[in-house]
């Protein structure tokens, strides 16, 4: 039986398309793959990551974007729109509407069923050769569990694994640490995953 050919797209047919989409779409390779809706834990989780990221870096001149910002993690290859992105400092644009950044310090995904294998795998070895990034959460919907990767100081990742609401994400690269349970605050989990 033959299967259809899949339509690939250059990273200017995507960007054109992005722009003119209501909803957002990532780039992959040359496929225009579209956002899925978030659940409301994803949802609830992407905003307590970003306003306790706020709270702390803030005053350091850094700020905070949802996942309508559009991120450039490798010109002819990958765009993303991370669940939030952080930037310290001016942001740097790739492109002339001044829509697509290039320089994240930290971003965050809240893992799908669907997109979890994708984003611990292929998308978290692009995101490592942005070279302003220093940190990367990803971060479980249905249990507590955060993957946290940081660039150490000789350029190498690391990880840390956390699985429990008592620990503490402490990001180095910021000076701040992240209570786990504010980032799970008012998420239910299911009966056979309660912490």
């Amino acid at each position: 039986m033959a299967t259809q050919p899949i339509a690939l797209f250059t990273p200017e047919q995507y960007l054109e398309f992005d722009r003119a989409s209501d909803v957002p779409h990532e780039y992959i390779s040359g496929e225009i793959v579209p956002m899925q809706g978030a659940t409301p834990w994803h949802s609830l989780i992407a905003a307590n990551t970003g306003s306790v990221l706020r709270t702390l870096v803030s005053p350091l001149g850094c700020r905070v974007f949802e996942s309508s910002l559009r991120v450039c993690v490798n010109r002819a290859t990958t765009y993303a729109h991370p669940d939030v992105t952080l930037i310290c400092g001016e942001l740097t644009y790739m492109d002339s509407p001044k829509e697509t950044v290039t320089n994240p310090c930290l971003v965050v995904e809240v893992l799908s069923p669907s997109t979890r294998d994708y984003d611990l795998g292929q998308k978290l070895r692009q995101y490592w050769s942005i070279a302003s990034l220093t940190d990367i959460l990803l971060i479980e919907q249905e249990r507590v569990w955060i993957e946290y990767w940081f660039r150490a100081p000789g350029g190498e990742w690391s990880k840390r694994v956390f699985e429990s609401l008592s620990d503490t994400v402490h990001v180095a690269s910021r000076a701040c640490d992240i209570p786990v349970a504010e980032i799970y605050a008012g998420v239910e989990f299911p009966v056979e995953a309660q912490p």
